[in-house]
């Protein structure tokens, strides 16, 4: 269901953006399946490099990829391309040709990739935020838990909205009470798991959700996926729209320090970024 969904939103786009200009020129539906002519191959040194590939050159492709859990981890109208399974497990290759008179869609090729590509998680930063397959747990560091930056901070320094703040606790108990707020775990065990558990503003009751979650190492930005959202303390939640999209301040082996845009103050203050303090829970 959850496919058939997707592949409805992409013909749906497809009608009314990049097929528009091209749909006199397409042919119409006269081919099956069996027949169209495309190839999903494995790196045979390195079976989590799969490369898609059509022959088909009057129509437009569409390539969708699934684990086994029947979570989508990919899709492309390209014609070629090669893509990198970081995990090991079993995958679904669904390839689609629109053509003029409808979509036209192969058999799945389903793939195995025998290991996790250590290459691909080479990255220092993998193993600081998740410590790989085993996970990381991390906590609100209340020595002080939060801080504020401008929208600038810290990656542009010439920005005319460069400047922070990182007050101790001691003396600020105005920013959050001093209690257990929860706790938020990172790991790599078999694909980008996280799961967050967040304490409410009054009391001692607690929530979990899991999810999945994207890092853009180079771009400083994690995505929690699935309605998750980040750790926090404090009465802020109706001051941020998004608590799902979330900027790597700082990240080392014993400290993280995570932003959100507060872009809808309800005091009336300026766009600013509330940066979350973390430690590794003991």
């Amino acid at each position: 269901m959850k496919r058939f969904l997707i592949l409805t939103i992409v013909v749906i786009t497809c009608i009314y953006t990049s097929c528009e200009s091209t749909d006199e020129n397409l042919p119409s539906i006269n081919l099956k399946a069996s027949e169209l002519n495309f190839t999903v191959t494995q790196n045979p040194e390195k079976d989590n490099e799969i490369n898609l590939k059509t022959e088909e050159t009057s129509s437009i492709p569409y390539w969708s990829y699934f684990n086994e859990n029947g979570d989508q981890v990919g899709y492309s109208n390209k014609v070629q391309l090669m893509v990198n399974m970081p995990f090991a497990g079993v995958y679904d290759f669904y390839y689609t040709a629109f053509t003029k008179g409808g979509a036209v869609e192969a058999d799945l090729v389903q793939v195995t990739v025998s290991n996790n590509d250590e290459d691909y998680f080479s990255a220092e930063e993998w193993q600081l935020l998740t410590n790989g397959v085993a996970g990381k747990t991390w906590v609100l560091n209340m020595v002080n838990p939060l801080g504020y930056g401008g929208t600038d901070f810290p990656y542009n320094p010439d920005g005319s909205n460069y400047w922070n703040w990182y007050p101790d606790y001691a003396g600020n108990e105005w920013l959050m009470e001093n209690k257990d707020w929860g706790e938020m775990t990172f790991d790599l065990d078999g694909a980008y798991n996280v799961e967050v558990t967040q304490t409410t503003l009054n009391s001692t009751s607690q929530t979990t959700k899991s999810g999945s979650f994207n890092y853009d190492i180079e771009n400083h930005k994690i995505n929690l996926n699935n309605g998750v959202e980040l750790l926090f303390g404090g009465d802020f939640y109706p001051d941020i729209s998004n608590w799902s999209s979330v900027e790597v301040i700082e990240l080392s082996e014993n400290a993280m320090r995570l932003a959100v845009l507060r872009d809808q103050s309800r005091t009336g203050e300026d766009n600013a970024k509330l940066i979350f303090h973390y430690k590794p829970k003991q």
